[in-house]
């Protein structure tokens, strides 16, 4: 007699539910001030309230390591999207890009990040 066992399955349903979209930059701007560099990222993101949200964003260098980073510190549901800015990053001298890559507190960091020239 053959028999299905589904009731293992349906829990499989549910993790892959709740995750909903990386956060997404809309767009970001940098501008130098003195030895160092100003960041402003405008982000969007489903954000649930405090167990899902967009809780910060990270610039890189183009090898990929982390140069500056600017934590979230509570949702932002009803602002969406919504701009955040980041001073007094040290970018390496002879750097013209640098990458920005966003995260939430339920899914980490993003696959995608932007890339932006610097004046």
């Amino acid at each position: 007699m053959l028999r299905y066992v589904l009731i293992p399955f349906l829990g499989l349903a549910g993790p892959f539910a709740a995750h909903a979209a990386d956060p997404v930059i809309e767009q970001a701007t940098a501008e130098p001030s003195g030895d160092t560099w100003r960041f402003s990222v405008t982000i969007s993101h489903p954000d649930t309230g405090w167990e899902h949200y967009a809780d910060g964003w990270r610039v890189l260098d183009m090898a990929g390591n982390e140069i500056g980073l600017r934590a979230l510190a509570h949702p932002h549901v009803n602002e969406q999207p919504f701009t955040r800015s980041l001073a007094g990053v040290r970018v390496p001298a002879g750097t013209t890009q640098v990458q920005i890559q966003a995260r939430c507190n339920l899914d980490g960091w993003a696959a995608t990040t932007i890339v932006i020239d610097l004046p």
